[in-house]
């Protein structure tokens, strides 16, 4: 089997994101086959279809073909009052339009939501998932990914914990069957 390549959108900006680090581990996890690159998202400016026209900002143009030529998706989102951040859904509106050239449509996805509290971004887990279906994304559904805690995550050096650790591990083999079946 030909290797995936697979774009992480990381929902939280903050240097020091429990997204960004679970987001990392899961790469180190990760087989060979899947090639794992996180997508910067922040740079995006928000969309406004006025810009579209004509001659649309690089970086729209950029991510745009980032999504195009990606095989799957693996989204880690913190969850924001009941919902995903803000940066996270400009960047699926960015890569859905203009409209009838999404960037998204018909490949695999999946969603880790990690979060400080024990809900572990149950609601922003299942928005993304609402978008994703309008977009086209196949959201693989099984395991579901909630990590609640993650300030416990973490041993004093840094290290992923085992018990997470294994469920992250279990996750990206399952995410890597979804995909093969793509």
């Amino acid at each position: 089997m030909s290797n995936k390549k697979i774009s992480v959108l990381v929902g939280s900006l903050r240097e020091d994101s429990f997204n960004k680090k679970i987001a990392t581990e899961v790469m180190k996890l990760a087989s060979p086959n899947l090639e794992l690159e996180i997508l910067e998202i922040g740079q995006l400016i928000y969309y406004n279809e006025d810009l579209d026209q004509g001659n649309p900002p690089q970086e729209w143009v950029q991510f745009r073909k980032k999504i195009k030529n990606s095989d799957g998706f693996l989204f880690f989102t913190p969850e924001y009052n009941r919902g995903i951040p803000a940066v996270l859904k400009n960047a699926i509106d960015v890569a859905s339009r203009p409209y009838g050239k999404n960037s998204w449509v018909g490949k695999p996805g999946a969603v880790v939501s990690v979060s400080v509290s024990a809900l572990g971004a149950f609601g922003a887990n299942h928005l993304l998932r609402q978008s994703m279906v309008f977009v086209d994304v196949p959201m693989m559904q099984q395991p579901e990914a909630y990590i609640g805690n993650a300030q416990s995550l973490f041993d004093k050096e840094g290290h992923l914990v085992k018990d997470t650790k294994t469920f992250l591990q279990d996750f990206i083999k399952a995410y890597e069957s979804w995909v093969n079946k793509f």
